[in-house]
Order: C-alpha cells, then structure tokens, then sequence
C-alpha cells in the first residue's frame, strides 16, 4: 500500500506535519508566516515564541498557541499562497493569471511545454503540477541570478531527491531563447509555449519552429504597447491563428450579516495574456476580415504591418 505521505512530485503533502516540511501561520489579524519544521527548534513571533515540536506529528488544520497568547493556524501552504510570499529574483506570475494560463493554453498532463523567461518560477510551479511527472517543462532563462532564485523556489515547494533534482519533469537552462532552444527540443516536438518576457514577439519565428502543429503560444506582458507588438507580430507572421487578447481582473466580496458589497480592494491590472495556435507549417491562416480604424496604422506605428495594409513598394 501506497504511504499518504509518500512523495508523489504534485507539491502537495498528506498526512501528519514531518520535520523538513514548510507550514504557514496565520494569526488572528491575517498576518502569515512561512516556516520550515525542525525538531528542537523554535519560531518568534510578536506575541512569543511557538515550538515546532508542537507541530511535528499533528494533523495540518489546527491552532497552536505562543508562549504570550497568540493564536495561529496551523496549515500546509497553497501553492496559491507559496507564490506570493516566495522570495523573488524577478517579479511572480500571480495565482489569477497562472490559473488562466494553466487553462487558456490548455496545459495537460505529459504536456511538453516550453516556458521562457523563468523568473522567480511562479509560474513554474503550475506548469509542472498541469504536466506531471510525466510531462516535460523546459524553462529558459537568460540571467543566472533569476535562474539561482526559481531553483530554490521550486525545490522548495515540490522538494528534492536524495541527488539534489527537483522535478524529473523540469528542465532549466541558462540562455536566451532563440539561440538555446533549438539545441534543447526538437522542430515540432513542443506542445505549448508560455512567454513571460520583455519582448516576446522576437521569439516567433523561433516559438513556430518548435511547436507541433496544433500547438498553442501565450505571451505574458504588462503594457498595452507590448501587447499590440506581439498580436501584430503572430499575425504578421501567417502560420498562426487570429490571437486572442485579454487580461483578467478579480474582486473579492465583504459579506457580513446584511452588509454584502464589494470590497475596497481588488486584484486588478497584473498583466495582458495572448494566445494563438499554430498552423501546420506552410498553411497560412484564413486572414480575419476588419477594418481598421482611421490611423491604427499611421505614422507613429513600428510594429509590423498587415500585408493588406503594407505599403505599395
């Protein structure tokens, strides 16, 4: 029989709190704290200390309290909640747009995805529970100090063999995208491309090359001019479907007694997300019918330009 508390590569643990293991506390106030379990050691609050040993061997969902009073709960972290306490070498993808990436671009088990750039592995950490242990995640990042910082991440929450490897599914290279992943996968071989980058539309041409017909590309950015760049460009290019734009924002709600309403603060602008398929090589896509509005395309445009719309040479 299978141990509950076995390892299974999913970053989630069951089964009673063991010494090596993180766990978050939260007081009454919401204030959290991650701490990773070690026999004989303690943790120091504002309101005294809290020994682990009263931890190691319970059930997570309970409350524990400090030596002067102070009441906590007492749970294993979310990956919803690892991510936005992580410490970070690059800025998170945060949970809401992970959560649209992992379903928009239809990542699934045993998925090859390529993923560039790395960051601090927010983003990561999803890829890698969609795939599974049988999938496969290249990341691609080009700074080795963002690189050191998403290891650490990522051993943290899904843990670390004896060998020091952190998933068998995840594979992170040190090197710009363009030049590395043609040496890294195979021309058609990768099912979905997630871009988190600062000019993703470079990496078309290459991003095409390596997805299987079918295959899907989302792109990650935070300013409007990135986003127009990068639909202009997937149509520029032809073999890729109409991309689709969007960003996605979230409210929370106050509910207390007859007082429902919604709450002073939100998660709002985080950032844009683009996704397109990828046609079969030398099939171009059936060209969109519309009609630009006066200007789109005007002077101050750098971007590429529709070939219905280029200029008589």
């Amino acid at each position: 029989m299978t141990d509950p508390a076995a390892h299974t590569w999913s970053g989630v643990s069951r089964g009673p709190l063991r010494p090596g293991e993180w766990v978050r506390l939260v007081d009454a106030k919401g204030r959290k704290h991650n701490i990773q379990l070690q026999a004989g050691k303690q943790f120091h609050t504002n309101r005294g200390g809290i020994e682990h040993d009263t931890l190691i061997g319970r059930d997570e969902g309970f409350t524990v309290t400090s030596s002067s009073g102070g009441e906590y709960l007492v749970f294993r972290p979310l990956l919803s909640e690892f991510v936005v306490s992580m410490p970070r070498g690059a800025a998170v993808v945060y949970p809401k747009d992970a959560a649209q990436i992992v379903a928009m671009a239809d990542i699934f088990p045993g998925a090859r995805v390529v993923e560039a750039g790395v960051g601090s592995g927010a983003l990561t950490c999803s890829l890698l529970r969609a795939v599974g242990a049988e999938g496969r995640v290249s990341s691609f990042e080009r700074r080795e100090e963002f690189a050191d910082v998403a290891r650490r991440n990522v051993t943290q929450f899904f843990g670390a063999q004896h060998d020091g490897q952190s998933h068998p599914a995840w594979q992170l290279t040190v090197g710009d995208l363009v030049e590395a992943l043609p040496q890294v996968e195979e021309p058609g071989s990768v099912d979905r491309v997630v871009l988190d980058m600062l000019a993703p539309w470079e990496c078309v041409d290459a991003v095409a090359d390596a997805l299987a017909p079918g295959g899907i590309v989302v792109a990650y950015v935070a300013t409007t001019t990135q986003l127009g760049r990068m639909v202009e460009t997937l149509r520029a290019h032809g073999e890729f479907t109409e991309p689709h734009p969007w960003e996605t924002l979230v409210r929370e709600w106050h509910v207390e007694g007859l007082a429902v309403r919604p709450s002073h603060k939100m998660n709002g602008h985080t950032g844009f997300l683009v996704t397109s398929r990828r046609m079969a090589p030398g099939n171009p896509a059936p060209r969109k019918k519309r009609r630009p509005a006066p200007g789109a395309y005007g002077e101050d445009y750098a971007g590429p330009r529709p070939a219905d719309l280029a200029d008589p040479e």
